[in-house]
């Protein structure tokens, strides 16, 4: 269960540890179905359409029963390692199992709706730059700043040159594992993988992606992210 994976070219981690407390279920939200598979599988999937990337490395709850009873337990492909109570530790965990790949992915186990395009855009990065980047997409809505503690406004926010993040996102591997591993050891806020580079004074480049990459999150979520995986489905299959 814990194998360290060996080289080669991309490896990806999903931490998929979380309980989806948000989504108002029972059922860990990884584990929703959308068709006759989980969102887990889904965004699994989305990664191995691409041909570079061989591995992907699942980080679980210590107290997951669910993943091994799914047909893609069984793919050599992934490694399972146990994750932890907060994302980046379980990416930690996922980072520590992989030996000798240069490039390392980390998407969420709940964004099944990736499109191959945004992905071969990202992985372009690994010819172009030392450092990596991710996925974003740029902020339409007027933004606001709530006043603290309170339902009111502060002020608007100048959404001029503000991204929404999304993931993919993509390191060299040793520069995500030691950047993440020295903002955790000083108690730097981790929001996602770029932060921890951020932290460090690295600054990841912005790959434009698609708006309908979202993260099933809420339980209005799920209908949405059903009808953008199905027109995904249809434009494969025409």
């Amino acid at each position: 269960m814990n194998n360290l994976v060996s080289s080669a070219d991309v490896v990806a981690v999903v931490p998929a540890a979380g309980i989806g407390s948000r989504m108002q279920s029972a059922c860990p939200k990884q584990y929703l179905t959308i068709g006759q598979h989980t969102i887990l599988e889904h965004s699994i999937a989305c990664l191995f359409r691409h041909p570079a990337v061989s591995r992907v490395v699942v980080a679980l709850s210590p107290e997951d029963t669910q993943f091994a009873q799914l047909p893609v337990a069984q793919d050599p492909r992934i490694t399972v390692v146990t994750g932890c109570d907060s994302r980046a530790t379980s990416v930690l965990a996922g980072l520590r199992a992989i030996q000798h790949a240069h490039w390392v992915l980390v998407h969420d186990a709940a964004r099944p709706c990736l499109h191959p395009e945004d992905l071969h855009a990202l992985l372009a990065l690994r010819e172009q730059s030392k450092v990596g980047g991710i996925l974003a997409a740029p902020v339409r809505d007027t933004m606001k700043r709530g006043e603290p503690g309170q339902a009111a406004i502060a002020h608007t926010v100048d959404r001029e040159q503000l991204w929404h993040a999304l993931t993919p996102q993509l390191f060299p591997h040793q520069l995500l594992l030691t950047s993440l591993e020295r903002a955790l050891q000083e108690g730097a806020n981790v929001t996602d993988e770029a932060s921890a580079l951020e932290y460090c004074g690295y600054h990841p480049a912005l790959v434009a992606g698609r708006s309908d990459n979202i993260k099933v999150t809420r339980p209005e979520d799920l209908a949405l992210a059903a009808f953008y995986l199905s027109q995904i489905q249809l434009k494969e299959s025409a």
